[in-house]
């Protein structure tokens, strides 16, 4: 991992699902990258908040992470942001 990477985070908001978080964790255990800090909360209406904060990542990579889990029925938003 190159120390120039900018540290991003991917923010996702998901159904009350047992298995919500590791559907969020599993692209960044495909590519073999481990997350500097993820942090999950039960919201209101019983929505789980996730935040991955991730380096050693292009944003086109982040970005097509965030497309892909917003595909995912159980999962009502992803994006991400510096």
């Amino acid at each position: 991992m190159s120390p120039d990477w900018p540290v991003l985070c991917l923010r996702v908001a998901a159904e009350a699902d047992p298995g919500a978080l590791a559907r969020v964790l599993e692209p960044f255990q495909n590519l073999n990258v481990t997350p500097r800090r993820v942090v999950a909360e039960w919201g209101i209406n019983d929505i789980l908040h996730v935040q991955v904060d991730i380096a050693g990542l292009s944003e086109e990579r982040i970005g097509l992470i965030a497309a892909k889990l917003s595909q995912v029925p159980s999962i009502q938003n992803a994006y991400w942001h510096r």
